[in-house]
């Protein structure tokens, strides 16, 4: 292929690959498969390495890459971002309101109401329609230059639909799915773990590695236009419309609202609703559409005049520990976990609260028997906050962590630079029954029926002893028919269950082998860029860390998973069962 031709298929498989990111990312309205889009990324990526100097900044390939950064450099914002009153009850928000429209008598007020997405603010500015800056908000008028981590996240358009300058802010946040697998991943690696999505999202931004804010699936919702010398709408919500048609994302529950109680009546309705959300919210945010009004009622030092923000009241509770007990999981992780009094939090009953690990347990200074406020981090994982200490008694009993295994009885064991305490028998049972849990899990092969309970019985009945043994299920119906609660219908769902299981895709099966640091998404890139289980068994340290987000941590326990017997034996019996061992 010469240059010439070289150079109009990249522009288009440019085109068309930014035209799939808008309608995924911003519509919800996605036209092709992940692997058909995988598969113009692949092309896209296989011309720009064979022609090297025709790749660009806005390049749908560049979003992830460059060296780590030494430091983060402050820039000066061109206009303050300003931070928002807060409305704490329907009272405050009545108040706003009222306040307004004493300020504007003549005016018909108009409300636009938006979710507030609870993450980080963000400046983005594009010239020509090329995203040429991001920064943190920092102090509203300085912030730090993030452009480099910012890239990685992709509903944010490397080049906008119409070649405009302009400047936009957001939320940057953490969806809870994100969130939930980052920690388990961390937890694996004896990490402290990040109390909620937004201290996540935080942490995420603030890497001078792009590689890992990438590893980290941010996403963004754009809620204002900053400055615009090419856009002049009228409203705010005008100026948000334009800004989605331009490729940016914008709250997709947005509402414009006339009457005060029709306002009131939306913030309400949000307080239960956003549990069934994929990211948190703390409240909603109240604007005055009208971008004249807005000039007209100007700003204070700190907040402007025309928005204010609901926030939510917190959700806790107080609750009694009943114990303090010890989970270990599929890596040898030791949880210290609180069994509590029932107590109703955030709409569900909350019965056990992760108490992390042996450092927070004595930080917290939680003993059976104390009264402790619980929350639910990020709306999520329910958390001892504090101990009420004003309720305590003499009765109350210290936890101690175990010096050994609750599970196996193997002396437990502290690696340097971790905080968790860990299990070093791979054949502890607990660590059995976890590591077969996940395999069959909804995030790796999904098998239906075969959750903990399930896991547990088969165990303790002798019929499997790891997740090769699943694919021997078929053959011991009558066995499976003798265990409670197993009737025929139950045994045959859970059989073809299994059986379905052997078509998932390989990322699905890399990511249940359970290999520590190899979460679901790192599991796609692997499978993505080898084509076969083989192909990545056969690579060494070295081939590992080529590929996009693999760094040397999960390149050497990759190889080190491996070159175990016990893995190998394993590898071979699922091959022999029939799963797939091929990208397809």
């Amino acid at each position: 292929m010469s240059r010439e031709k070289a150079l109009t298929e990249i522009e288009q498989l440019r085109q068309e690959i930014n035209e799939h990111n808008y309608r995924y990312h911003v519509l919800d309205e996605p036209t092709i498969s992940d692997a058909e889009f995988d598969a113009l990324m692949h092309r896209l990526l296989r011309l720009e390495q064979k022609y090297p100097d025709l790749v660009t900044p806005d390049s749908p390939t560049q979003r992830v890459g460059g060296q780590p950064r030494a430091g983060f450099v402050q820039v000066e914002h061109r206009f303050p971002l300003l931070s928002l009153d807060n409305a704490l009850s329907l009272g405050d928000l009545r108040d706003f309101v009222r306040r307004a429209k004493s300020l504007a008598p003549e005016a018909e007020l108009e409300f636009v109401v938006e979710l507030k997405i609870d993450g980080l603010a963000v400046s983005l500015q594009y010239e020509n329609g090329v995203l040429v800056r991001g920064a943190t908000r920092g102090d509203g008028e300085v912030g730090e230059d993030i452009t480099h981590n910012l890239r990685t996240i992709k509903s944010i358009p490397l080049r906008l639909r119409q070649p405009l300058t302009l400047e936009v802010r957001g939320e940057v946040y953490m969806p809870r799915a994100a969130f939930l697998a980052l920690n388990e991943e961390r937890a694996a690696q004896g990490q402290p773990l990040f109390a909620n999505p937004r201290n996540a999202a935080a942490g995420s931004l603030r890497q001078l590695d792009p590689k890992i804010t990438a590893s980290r699936q941010l996403s963004m919702v754009t809620y204002s236009l900053g400055y615009s010398p090419d856009l002049k709408p009228a409203t705010h919500y005008e100026a948000l419309m334009a800004l989605q048609q331009l490729g940016l994302r914008v709250s997709p529950e947005l509402k414009v609202l006339r009457e005060l109680e029709a306002v009131v009546e939306y913030c309400e309705s949000w307080r239960e609703k956003r549990y069934e959300l994929p990211y948190d919210i703390d409240g909603l945010v109240i604007k005055i559409n009208s971008l004249a009004l807005q000039q007209q009622l100007g700003t204070t030092a700190k907040s402007p005049r025309w928005a204010i923000a609901y926030k939510f009241p917190a959700e806790q509770a107080v609750t009694k520990v009943l114990g303090i007990t010890v989970q270990v999981g599929r890596t040898g992780t030791l949880t210290p976990i609180a069994e509590l009094a029932p107590v109703k939090l955030a709409g569900t009953t909350v019965k056990r609260a992760s108490l992390h690990n042996e450092d927070i347990l004595r930080e917290k200074d939680v003993r059976i028997g104390d009264h402790v406020i619980i929350q639910k981090a990020g709306e999520i994982i329910p958390e001892v906050v504090e101990v009420v200490k004003a309720k305590r008694s003499a009765e109350e009993k210290p936890f101690h962590m175990p010096a050994v295994c609750p599970a196996c009885g193997s002396p437990v064991k502290r690696l340097p630079g971790e905080v968790a305490l860990r299990c070093p028998n791979p054949a502890c049972p607990a660590q059995v029954l976890e590591r077969i849990v996940h395999f069959a899990s909804r995030g790796a092969m999904d098998i239906a029926g075969l959750g903990p309970a399930a896991a547990e019985q088969l165990l303790t009945a002798g019929l499997i002893q790891d997740a090769a043994d699943i694919y021997t299920l078929s053959d011991k119906k009558s066995a499976l028919l003798q265990l409670e609660r197993k009737g025929e219908k139950s045994v045959d769902n859970l059989l073809a269950a299994i059986e379905k299981s052997k078509k998932q895709p390989l990322w699905r099966l890399l990511h249940g082998l359970g290999i520590r640091f190899v979460g679901d998404r790192t599991a796609k890139i692997l499978a993505d860029h080898f084509g076969s289980l083989d192909a990545i068994m056969a690579a060494d340290r070295a081939e590992l860390e080529t590929v996009p987000e693999i760094g040397p941590k999960i390149a050497e326990s990759i190889t080190e998973f491996f070159s175990l017997e016990s893995s190998q034996s394993l590898v071979t019996r699922l091959r022999q069962a029939g799963l797939n061992f091929a990208q397809e």
